[in-house]
């Protein structure tokens, strides 16, 4: 599915041969999006002629891609509280994490179990879910995150190289909270997640949804492509094909409303308008009633799969 080559600067390159989803060798360019957080390079996004699976073609590899997250904007590692959208952000999160352990008891059933949170960031949810009575295992991939989680909050968070050494069917409830989009070996996670699950455990996946409100109105600048971090765009669809292919059924979708105002804002200080606040907190508010009639229109979405 992908080689390595060289583009540029950049040494090891994600070439992208054939779908992770379907496995067809056919795609187009849909567009060209930059990086606007950290070195304003440009990198192509393709679709799958078959199964219209969006991927970023041409990404950095895993030995590479380690300075494009080295932004100190990069607020799900730097935990960055400088400028109004990033206060927001952190408000956002109080009241998700909330939301988030209350998802949790209603689809696993349990008020207490075995958690693995995988690319925990700076540890907020995975401390959250201590608190809670939860035994937790979380994963990240950047040091300095892990470092943060261990000096503000007391955990021990492992490399996701440790996922291997992990014992199979340990976990009550595995989450990903933002993270399979930035995965490099797609197919091979999913294998894993099954290899990890309990029989009757719950999986929990957020990602962004190019098919959203806000992906829409704004195409190629919108915030939450974030390329090359992010590596897939999974569609509703999309996601759920995955699912299927290794050997879970989607249970339930969720939308997450509040991510349209924070990507909205984003996208607007992008574009370089002047009150992106404003203007972000009234594309938000579109988004927010398109995802009322329609919630596979919400910016992000949260999806629940089971084993078959």
């Amino acid at each position: 599915m992908l080689f390595c080559s060289k583009l540029g600067d950049i040494v090891n390159v994600l070439e992208i041969n054939k779908c992770p989803l379907c496995g067809k060798e056919q795609f187009d360019e849909v567009m060209v999006c930059t990086d606007h957080y950290a070195t304003g390079e440009s990198f192509r996004i393709c679709r799958c002629k078959t199964c219209g699976f969006l991927f970023t073609q041409s990404a950095p590899a895993e030995t590479e891609i380690g300075r494009y997250y080295e932004s100190p904007d990069y607020i799900s590692h730097s935990d960055t509280r400088s400028g109004l959208i990033n206060r927001i952000y952190h408000q956002v999160r109080q009241h998700m994490l909330s939301r988030k352990a209350h998802l949790i008891k209603r689809y696993s059933g349990l008020s207490q179990g075995h958690l693995l949170d995988i690319g925990t960031g700076t540890g907020y949810f995975s401390h959250f879910m201590k608190k809670k009575g939860w035994e937790v295992n979380a994963t990240e991939k950047s040091s300095q995150a892990r470092l943060f989680a261990q000096e503000h909050f007391g955990l021990k968070v492992d490399s996701p190289e440790t996922l291997g050494a992990y014992k199979d069917k340990a976990f009550d409830v595995i989450t990903l909270w933002h993270v399979m989009e930035h995965l490099e070996h797609l197919n091979e996670t999913w294998e894993t997640l099954s290899r990890l699950l309990k029989d009757r455990g719950v999986l929990i996946v957020a990602v962004p949804n190019p098919d959203s409100f806000d992906a829409q109105k704004y195409g190629k600048m919108w915030a939450a492509y974030d390329v090359p971090r992010h590596l897939w765009h999974f569609t509703p669809s999309a996601m759920q094909q995955f699912g299927i292919k290794h050997g879970f059924i989607l249970t339930e979708r969720r939308p997450m409303p509040f991510d349209a105002f924070y990507v909205s804002m984003l996208t607007e200080k992008y574009q370089g308008h002047p009150f992106p606040f404003f203007r972000g907190l009234f594309t938000g508010c579109q988004a927010w009633f398109a995802s009322l009639v329609k919630k596979d229109r919400s910016s992000s979405m949260i999806y629940v799969f089971r084993k078959k």
